[in-house]
């Protein structure tokens, strides 16, 4: 019998895609039945070589070394992910196997993830591509009955291919090349260090602000608010404070009364979750997009990793039906709908706008972790909203004039509220006005000056910095760009994690808001880059590009050709900033003091080392300890591990029942200096390993 090997993303994805085609015998690594092989790739399972895979030389640092330009790219198996490895290429190999099946992520991230697998096991069999938007069962039946052909994507692959080329080229030349100019461990970025100049920028903005008060004089009539023009001098506003108070009344000169509406927001693509995540629930970016992936794969949403607001026209005929399941769940009612303001064939590309499913109508709420629940409710609430009426408001002007002085007011009669009946924050009324004509003559009850302040650019809190991101160089790019920003809606809150994680932006703030201050590392850093480094306009030129290779307007060699240009021009041009010892001095960074012995520990490439030779304690970057309780040593913990002589951890996991749980790290060390690491936990004792 002849048998065709599905190859998903995840084991849990793999497993919903299995219990549909009906593979139910469980195996090492797979699932079989009914025709079908099930497996997974469990992430990258292959990766692109390190530079010294290509020569030895490139273990050391050099600048003379640079630049870096594979002429044919290598690639190799994660040696943690090896066994899985092994499991698909005897898959592959397997005589009874006549094609595949591509059923990772739909995106390009998931084509790249399919396709080095695949070319890494030298598969030459022929393959279909699963793309659906959710995983729902229907879906799922639905897609393997209508399987791509897998040529529809070479194009999304190649730009894939281009993206993860690119990031290599830039990072590992620009890193090595800063690193050894300023002797000490740089991390440069094509997508990071354009974020983390944005967050410079703004910091910089704050502080060559300067506070200045400004006056205004209010006068009260009958019922409503009149403001003058500002004033800069107190004494000024004053004077004319007394004037109209002794004149006692204001004339109107002119009121104009407009209907305005505001119509509903649209339906959430990944950075708009992301964003209200943030600003209402506090949470970031990275955390958001893991409950909206663990809720995809729950059935519970469609695929999140979306940069559409919209859906299609054949799915109007299944919104009913969900907007009821919808209402259930979150207990409001519609009372008009218009469904068809979220249709829009246009502004949909691969995949459609987040929704929920159908199956939340059958969910066990108290099952669901606490943020995937939050999550999911924003989803269902945006949904409700987006296909609601518009909000419409009276909006009033009034000129008047007191003296010859000019005053104005606004004020707001709300007429329907439209979708804001389904918003938690309340649409208050403003300033009612009362009805006026031109030429009415008023009483002024009362006169005062009230003084107001300037206000500084606000920091960057996640979302606004995703804003930023995805908006950055709209002004400088074509009107007909598709997208202009830096970063994709997948790779965004990567990105700002990465930022926390090197130590170049820090979070600050309170456990709800929270702002993205750039640290003296992260301003010292984008203070010595050149601008074709940190500049938002060339990294948005080329996520334009990428977009254009996925369309096929621009071929992946050309876009290559640029990259490998830039990087060239950077090492052959770029010199030392004058000066740059003094905000980035030539030696490492001191982290804390060593346990062992007292010296200070210093950060270098590979971890964190005591500076006393004859002392062998470190920190390894790359840490066995740590890899084997799930979690990863960054300077957050290091910290915490140095001053207090242990570290919390949240959601470890056991390598032997796969369960997560919490427990503080503890560090002690040997005789001679080298760490020893012991897990605590809470009311379970002390255990070593």
């Amino acid at each position: 019998m002849k048998m065709k090997l599905v190859l998903a993303e995840k084991p849990s994805v793999a497993q919903s895609i299995a219990k549909v085609i009906g593979a139910a015998s469980r195996k090492d690594g797979y699932l079989e039945g009914n025709g079908y092989i099930v497996s997974w790739c469990v992430g990258h399972l292959v990766e692109l070589a390190e530079p010294e895979t290509y020569n030895e030389m490139y273990k050391k640092w050099t600048y003379d070394d640079l630049p870096i330009m594979p002429s044919k790219w290598k690639y190799e198996v994660s040696s943690a992910t090896r066994k899985q490895f092994t499991v698909l290429k005897n898959l592959m190999k397997r005589e009874d196997v006549d094609y595949l099946v591509c059923a990772t992520d739909a995106g390009r991230e998931g084509e790249l993830i399919f396709r080095l697998v695949y070319h890494q096991c030298h598969c030459t069999k022929p393959f279909e591509r699963l793309w659906i938007s959710s995983m729902e069962d229907s879906a799922i039946k639905d897609g393997f009955e209508n399987l791509k052909p897998s040529s529809d994507y070479d194009r999304l692959y190649e730009a894939a291919l281009c993206r993860e080329r690119a990031d290599w080229l830039v990072g590992i030349n620009a890193t090595r090349l800063f690193s050894c100019l300023y002797k000490q461990s740089l991390n440069v970025g094509r997508v990071m260090t354009p974020t983390l100049a944005m967050t410079v920028q703004r910091e910089a903005a704050i502080s060559a602000f300067k506070e200045e008060s400004f006056y205004t004089v209010e006068v009260g009539c009958d019922g409503f608010t009149a403001i003058s023009e500002r004033y800069q001098v107190k004494e000024e506003a004053e004077a004319d404070r007394k004037k109209c108070e002794a004149k006692e009344t204001i004339d109107v000169i002119k009121v104009q009364t407009k209907e305005k509406s505001e119509k509903a927001p649209a339906l959430y693509d990944l950075t708009s979750l992301q964003r209200d995540s943030n600003r209402l629930l506090g949470y970031t970016a990275k955390q958001t997009l893991d409950y909206a992936q663990s809720l995809y794969e729950k059935k519970l949403i469609t695929y999140p990793r979306t940069d559409s607001r919209f859906i299609t026209e054949d799915m109007g005929n299944g919104l009913s039906e969900l907007l009821k399941s919808t209402q259930k769940f979150i207990k409001k009612e519609l009372i008009e709908v218009e469904t068809k303001q979220i249709i829009n064939n246009k502004k949909v590309t691969d995949h459609h706008a987040i929704l929920p499913t159908k199956e939340i109508a059958g969910i066990n709420i108290s099952e669901l972790p606490s943020g995937e629940l939050s999550i999911l409710n924003l989803i269902c609430q945006r949904l409700l909203v987006s296909v609601s009426k518009p909000y419409i408001f009276e909006e009033t002007t009034v000129e008047l004039a007191c003296g010859g002085l000019p005053f104005k007011s606004k004020g707001k009669t709300v007429l329907s509220k439209g979708w804001k009946a389904l918003n938690p924050k309340e649409e208050k009324e403003k300033n009612q006005i009362p009805k006026l004509n031109d030429g009415d003559v008023l009483n002024i009850q009362k006169a005062e000056v009230k003084e107001g302040k300037t206000s500084p650019p606000k920091h960057f809190t996640e979302d606004t910095l995703l804003s930023a991101m995805e908006n950055a160089s709209a002004d400088e790019m074509p009107k007909e760009a598709e997208r202009k920003g830096i970063g994709t809606p997948a790779t965004r809150a990567g990105i700002i994690e990465k930022l926390v994680q090197k130590g170049y932006v820090k979070r600050v703030g309170d456990k709800k808001t929270k702002n993205l201050i750039p640290t003296d590392v992260g301003v010292a850093l984008v203070t010595v880059m050149p601008e074709q480094i940190q500049s938002p306009t060339m990294t948005a030129e080329w996520e334009e590009k990428l977009i254009g290779i996925e369309k096929g307007e621009m071929e992946g060699e050309a876009f290559m050709e640029d990259i490998q240009t830039m990087v060239r021009d950077l090492v052959g041009t770029y010199e030392v900033v004058k000066g740059a010892d003094v905000i980035m001095p030539n030696k490492n960074h001191v982290v804390g003091r060593c346990p062992h012995c007292g010296s200070e520990v210093i950060e270098r490439q590979k971890g964190w080392f005591c500076d006393n030779k004859q002392c062998r304690f470190v920190l390894w970057k790359d840490n066995a300890f740590f890899t084997y309780i799930g979690k990863k040593i960054n300077p957050h913990i290091v910290d915490q591990l140095l001053r207090d002589g242990k570290a919390r951890l949240k959601d470890c996991k056991s390598k032997k029942t796969g369960k997560s749980y919490n427990a503080d790290v503890l560090l002690s060390t040997e005789a001679d200096g080298r760490a020893k690491f012991s897990l605590s936990f809470e009311q379970k004792g002390k255990g070593k390993l």
